[in-house]
């Protein structure tokens, strides 16, 4: 029988948007159809399928009984009210005594009721507090209050009364009032500015001219989010049940309904079947939804008809009736505009600033989108060296490990990480680089079969990463070429708290091999393999079914990759790395595989290099600025009380406003450039600046300095560690089991592994 494999999924950017519908714990409902949460047949046998491959096929090896079911249940309750102010104890008391026991049982069957009951209740208590919203929101409120509030609960009891959980709206309506009428004072103030100097907008339309006051401001919102809510699918409220379930084993299990699993597909590949748009809120009015750019060559921009910052107002799919769609959610407005290729879409837009009756009809076909911006991008920098000839520096930036299996599968032209990373490597070798920065900050990860190739371009030969299945069975990718490197020459990775999976598993064999130093913050600590699953009746699904591990035995899962040399955290009291979710596998270590290091830095080397490295932070002004808003953010903790008072936070803002401007200019006087003169100047060429440069494709937009200086610090460190590794011993390879399974090049199972279908 020929041996099945499958492409494993190393990414942690599935949390991200894994059907987190409920986001806010304050969300208003109105009236919905009770019909559209009717359970069908095919969501019934969706939820049979998630619940059998928990059941039988997670790494855990956890079975989906009685005490499981009850984790699922207590963790649907956090993620319907994250920060426990809608459900009172009450309800929590009697929905775990009614549906604790069989909860799980009733997902194993298909059975939905118990979620959507649960669900109502959510409802309920939603219709509650919008109910009590409006009318306090319309009464005179108290600005100058002597009580306060602690705005993160999420580790709170639920209230235990009607009363208590009233007051505490009503503290936090109270606070969003304050908030907003701090921050149209804020935009007032700017306004003025760029009416009396129009040259500061740099031609963007940035007057507000705001007339509501902040109580109507939040009305507004809270209708918005209430209708938003009230045209939920069944199939999204499936999704956050069947999602909740698997967050319950680990944080990268996870179920996307059809429109999520659209974005999943998205996420890897770098390609979608839309018109080649981008769109966000309209920052005038979040009602509209505004299109700031449109995509080179792709299907809007060759009608000739659609215009950057057009509004959206209504939107007809597929032959379908025109659907106004102001007050939906942008990711409501994508689900509506993506669809297959070759098929129609009408959009009905507007410019900003004229009548609805200004408004045009557009017939758009939609076809295949690649998001070249978002691939791999190289350069060459210089840096100057004292009393040398400056070195030239080739720059990597590599966003994720991409990889468009489907194209593959199909024997199509397709876009992989390790195919730009090849082409990039021969363009820079031939511009005689004296050394290359592998930029991963931010990476989410990707592709197991990707990471490996790439690895296989810097490293001569011998093990790459060792995975674990929940048998305890072991297999390591190797690289197996004979020695060959399409780059053999200084190198320097950057990670940071966001470069995650797949980055880690580059960033640890580079570092084990002493190929290279790694440089910058630990990274996630996600050490986990997921399978895609998207043979279920509806949707698709990631389950996490390995381990992955270094070549050294030990496993990056939680601890993350930590750096030779630490920079700047500028994530600093960021709660998004593995360590900081719930229920997250443990670290644990296997064997070590057989390797040898191709260089190795000393530890004495490795002191020296940060110790150098901390002088340059402490005086370099781009560090220096970064530490002091590290220091600025941490001047706000929403786990402490917030008083009440709008002198009092007018007082607390300005002082951070004040500290701001001072970090900022402070910057810009060592840069040689003008200072800003006051908060109001500063905020508005802020604001004008990234108007301007959310115009722009992500390639041509100007560097920001204060991102730039880690990869000038991270070439500098490279330079000065040249020479310092201590020479490899024949001992320095270590034996590992030989009955350990090796895989050198692993082919993709498509029976195992197809794309998400990409619904609208």
């Amino acid at each position: 029988m020929k041996k099945q494999s499958t492409q494993w999924l190393l990414s942690a950017a599935a949390v991200g948007i894994a059907g987190v519908i409920f986001s806010q714990s304050y969300h208003a409902a109105e009236a919905a159809d009770k019909g559209a949460f009717e359970t069908t047949p095919e969501q019934k046998l969706t939820t049979r399928q998630v619940a059998a491959l928990l059941d039988r096929s997670h790494y855990l090896n956890q079975p989906l009984d009685t005490a499981m079911g009850q984790r699922i249940l207590q963790m649907y309750f956090d993620r319907l009210d994250p920060n426990h102010t809608l459900f009172l104890q009450s309800d929590i008391d009697e929905l775990t005594k009614k549906y604790g026991d069989t909860f799980a049982e009733r997902l194993k069957r298909g059975d939905l009721t118990a979620g959507k009951a649960i669900f109502e209740r959510y409802r309920l208590r939603s219709n509650q507090y919008y109910d009590f919203a409006k009318k306090f929101l319309k009464s005179d409120i108290n600005l100058k209050r002597n009580d306060s509030i602690v705005l993160d609960r999420e580790e709170a009891q639920p209230f235990t009364s009607t009363k208590a959980q009233r007051d505490y709206w009503q503290r936090q309506l109270a606070f969003q009032v304050i908030s907003m009428t701090l921050a149209q004072e804020g935009d007032k103030a700017r306004d003025k500015l760029y009416m009396e100097n129009p040259d500061l907008t740099l031609g963007q339309d940035l007057i507000l001219a705001e007339e509501r006051t902040p109580a109507e401001v939040l009305l507004n919102r809270l209708n918005r989010q209430s209708q938003q809510l009230s045209r939920l699918t069944g199939d999204e409220i499936m999704e956050t049940l069947l999602n909740t379930a698997t967050l319950t084993y680990d944080p990268h299990s996870n179920y996307y309904a059809p429109i999520q699993a659209t974005e999943m597909q998205v996420q890897s590949s770098l390609q979608l079947e839309g018109i080649g748009v981008t769109i966000r809120p309209y920052r005038k009015n979040p009602d509209y939804t505004q299109i700031v750019t449109l995509v080179d060559g792709g299907p809007a921009a060759k009608t000739g008809k659609i215009k950057p910052n057009d509004l959206i107002l209504g939107i007809a799919q597929d032959g379908k009736d025109m659907k106004d769609v102001v007050g939906w959610s942008t990711r409501e407005v994508v689900a509506l505009i993506r669809g297959k290729r070759g098929t129609d879409v009408v959009l009905k837009v507007k410019q900003p600033n004229t009548p609805d009756t200004a408004a045009r009809l557009v017939t758009i076909t939609r076809d295949i989108i690649e998001q070249e911006d978002s691939g791999v991008e190289h350069r060459v920098i210089e840096i100057e060296r004292d009393n040398q000839k400056p070195a030239r520096i080739g720059v990597l930036e590599i966003p994720s490990f991409y990889l468009n299996y489907q194209a593959r599968r199909n024997g199509e032209k397709y876009r992989s990480v390790s195919i730009d990373t090849q082409k990039a490597l021969e363009a820079l070798n031939k511009q005689d680089i004296d050394g290359l920065v592998v930029d991963l900050r931010n990476n989410p990860g990707g592709s197991l079969d990707e990471v490996a190739r790439m690895l296989g371009l810097f490293i001569k030969q011998g093990p790459l990463v060792q995975i674990r299945d929940n048998r305890g069975n072991v297999q390591v990718y190797k690289d197996e070429d004979g020695g060959h490197q399409l780059y053999d020459g200084k190198m320097v990775v950057i990670t940071n708290l966001a470069s995650a999976s797949a980055s880690e598993i580059f960033a640890a064999a580079i570092q084990d091999y002493g190929r290279g130093l790694v440089v910058g913050s630990t990274t996630t600590g996600k050490g986990s393999a997921q399978i895609q699953l998207d043979s279920l009746a509806l949707g698709s699904a990631t389950l996490t079914q390995r381990k992955f591990y270094r070549i050294t035995g030990g496993s990056t899962q939680n601890k993350g990759v930590v750096p030779d040399v630490e920079l700047v955290n500028i994530y600093d009291g960021a709660d998004f790395d593995e360590r900081s979710q719930k229920n997250p596998l443990k670290w644990d270590t296997i064997k070590t595989s057989p390797y040898k290091p191709e260089g190795k830095f000393s530890s004495d080397t490795l002191q020296t290099l940060n110790q150098q490295s901390t002088i340059r932070q402490t005086t370099n002004p781009q560090f220096v600025y970064l530490n002091e808003l590290n220091k600025i953010r941490n001047m706000e903790d929403e786990k402490r009380p917030v008083k009440l008072n709008i002198d009092d936070r007018r007082a607390h803002m300005k002082d951070v406003e004040a500290k701001t401007l001072q970090a900022e200019n402070v910057r810009r006087k060592a840069m040689g450039k003008p200072e800003y003169k006051d908060w109001t100047t500063y905020q508005a060429a802020l604001e004008a600046e990234f108007e301007e440069r959310s115009h722009l494709k992500e390639s041509e937009r100007p560097k920001l300095p204060e991102n730039e200086v880690f990869i000038i610090e991270a070439a500098q460190l490279m330079l000065d560690a040249d020479g310092t590794e201590e020479p490899v011993k024949q001992s320095d390879e270590v034996v590992i089991d030989p009955t350990t399974e090796v895989v050198t090049d692993v082919e993709v199972d498509p029976d195992l592994n197809t794309a998400p279908k990409q619904d609208s």
